[in-house]
């Protein structure tokens, strides 16, 4: 009887009701009214008939009929009142017939608060209904500088090519990055049938999800359902059965724990000290151990790439190094979205167990592989991630910088100095800043010139024509299939180019410090999220000097490398200003790894800026998606480890 089943609703409300005031929450509907009166608000926007979520459904827009319900829609009044007898009847007409009128409501920061028809979503959370129509108005917040509302307004462009409203997300950048990985952008609307293949796909890995106990996370299902699809790829989760999406999650549950702590990614700054004995051991004579084999992919080649240059550089060092222990395999020109696990696959068919993928768009593919193959080493050269299943590697490129631009201002006869940079991603802000407080200590009056190779209004020619501009640093190497001596630093004078220094990779001594330690038995599997970190103290990063530098100036950099190496001095030390005040008051603290790998903020001394994705080549947006400055935030801690 519809009476009856008020009864039970009843009970429901009233247990709801114990359950909040037991937790010292609010045991009634919220009320937007109440919520925008110490809210600052920018507008209104029609949305049309929506059909919303009623697990997404908060409250009341007026204050009027909320102690009429629990906070979970529950009826709390008497059986005997007015609304109880319209409650029953209005329950009574949906199981005959149905309710199809839509409520009226409104959105404010990703909840729904019903104006008209709250007995209606009651009734509908009773049955155990998934959504309820409804006409729905969002009020939109004034844009601030708060986390949520910066996550609300990314939520809102992707809603004008995506209406999907369940799809929450934690951290900035999450709505592109789904996009990314579907092969979309903001600019391009879904169809219908690729809006219903991604609400199928959420909700059914939402249901699997949570019945796994995603729910005693912290982190959004949203959060875990992009983890996902990175790493099995959009189109394959769109082919997964319940079972095989089922097991997947729990190949990934390490995974998502790893995601729900507090240590996030560990950055190690300093290589582990294996004994030599220990590594001897296992090359005593007489024993020829099974040679490890080794796989590099790169994106590009060496002939037109100066970092696969680098890279390739390094894997010949290793061959040199360990001729009887190690066997190197290369793939070159692999296009992350096109043949990227395809590559590392024909790698583990050979027999390699240890593969480094060299550029921050593999990691995709590493992850994908990493899932299948659990057992294979596989270490992606990137900055900012935080997974257990695959490990990153990179330099503190920022120690060599602050040595060029000290080098710099001793070298300039002006008060002006340029820089190019590349991809205005985490480290390469530290790179700048370092270099131009480098400068700054030499010269107080020094201003570093920024300029971005990979924008859109890129002209090679802009430093190079400024008459107040003799000293520039340019990229990091050269490629031997375009040679130019417009690389590291380099000076100008009459029209004509001289080297100066340049900040070096020695990717050879990175690549034998690992093998050093795989080769000693010392790697061990950990359930941490592992980012190799090293610098000039490694050996890793190291500055060039011309030999025709004056003595003095020689002398100079080579005590500040020292200093450096040896922990004694820091750039990132002591007061510092950025272009819109003080980053740093106390004269004596130090800024943590974190803060230097994700700065936002360029030094005082810099004539620029940083870049807005829409201002960079199609290829750049692609690289800052994967390790722009926002995704470092969120994944990476500042505790590092020696």
């Amino acid at each position: 009887m519809p009476r009856d089943d008020y009864s039970i609703a009843r009970r429901l409300g009233q247990k709801q009701y114990h359950a909040a005031v037991s937790a010292g929450k609010y045991p009634y509907l919220q009320s937007l009214d109440e919520i925008l009166s110490y809210t600052e608000v920018q507008g209104e926007l029609n949305l049309g008939l929506v059909d919303i979520p009623l697990d997404m459904i908060a409250g009341t827009k007026t204050a009027g009929r909320q102690n009429a319900f629990s906070c979970g829609f529950m009826p709390l009044l008497a059986e005997k009142s007015e609304f109880a007898t319209k409650w029953v009847s209005l329950y009574d007409s949906h199981m005959k017939i149905g309710i199809h009128d839509p409520i009226i409501a409104y959105e404010f920061m990703n909840k729904f608060y019903v104006q008209e028809g709250n007995k209606r979503v009651s009734v509908m959370k009773m049955v155990g209904a998934a959504s309820i129509p409804g006409t729905v108005t969002r009020i939109i917040p004034k844009k601030t500088d708060d986390i949520q509302t910066k996550i609300y307004y990314e939520f809102m462009d992707f809603y004008e090519v995506a209406p999907i409203n369940e799809i929450l997300f934690s951290k900035e950048g999450s709505y592109a990055a789904l996009l990314v990985e579907m092969g979309k952008t903001t600019k391009t609307p879904l169809n219908d049938d690729e809006i219903k293949d991604l609400r199928y796909a959420y909700t059914q890995f939402a249901d699997l999800y949570l019945a796994k106990g995603g729910a005693k996370f912290s982190t959004t299902t949203g959060d875990a359902f992009l983890l996902y699809i990175k790493f099995f790829g959009y189109g394959d989760t769109l082919s997964h059965t319940p079972a095989e999406m089922k097991e997947n999650i729990t190949k990934l549950w390490d995974e998502y724990e790893l995601a729900n702590t507090d240590s996030g990614a560990k950055l190690i700054e300093e290589p582990e000290d294996v004994p030599q004995k220990n590594f001897l051991g296992r090359l005593l004579p007489g024993i020829t151990p099974q040679k490890q084999k080794i796989a590099f992919i790169h994106e590009k080649n060496p002939e037109t790439s100066s970092w696969t240059y680098g890279h390739e550089l390094g894997r010949m060092h290793l061959e040199q190094t360990y001729p009887h222990q190690v066997e190197t395999h290369h793939w070159e020109n692999v296009d992350p979205d096109v043949n990227g696990l395809e590559s590392i696959e024909e790698a583990i068919d050979m027999g390699c167990d240890l593969i480094f993928t060299t550029t921050p768009r593999l990691i995709g593919a590493s992850l994908k592989a990493a899932v299948s193959h659990p057992d294979v080493k596989i270490l992606n050269c990137s900055v900012n991630t935080s997974y257990q299943s695959i490990r990153t590697y990179y330099g503190r490129m920022y120690e060599a910088k602050f040595l060029i631009g000290a080098l710099a201002a001793a070298m300039s006869t002006t008060d002006h100095i340029g820089y190019i940079g590349d991809y205005p991603i985490c480290g390469s802000i530290a790179n700048v800043n370092a270099f131009a407080l480098g400068a700054r200590m030499i010269n107080p009056r020094a201003q570093v010139h920024l300029e971005w190779s990979k924008t859109l209004d890129w002209d090679k020619n802009r430093l190079r024509n400024n008459p107040d501009i003799e000293i520039i640093s340019g990229p990091d190497m050269i490629t031997p299939g375009t040679p130019s001596r417009e690389f590291g630093l380099y000076g100008i004078q009459d029209g004509k180019t001289y080297n100066i220094a340049t900040p070096m990779w020695h990717w050879g001594k990175y690549y034998e410090k690992i093998i050093h330690n795989i080769l000693s038995g010392s790697w061990k599997r950990s359930k941490e999220a592992l980012n190799y970190w090293w610098g000039m103290s490694a050996n890793v990063i190291d500055v060039i000097c011309s030999q025709t530098l004056p003595i003095g100036t020689t002398r100079l950099i080579e005590f500040l490398r020292s200093s450096i190496c040896a922990d004694a001095f820091r750039p990132f030390a002591g007061i510092l200003r950025s272009q819109d005040g003080i980053v740093q008051s106390d004269k004596d603290a130090c800024l943590s790894p974190l803060e230097i790998v994700s700065m936002d903020w360029l030094a005082e001394n810099v004539v620029g800026k940083i870049p807005e994705v829409e201002d960079l080549t199609e290829a750049a947006k692609a690289v800052v998606l994967l390790q722009g400055i926002n995704q470092q935030k969120a994944e990476v801690i500042g505790g590092a480890t020696k």
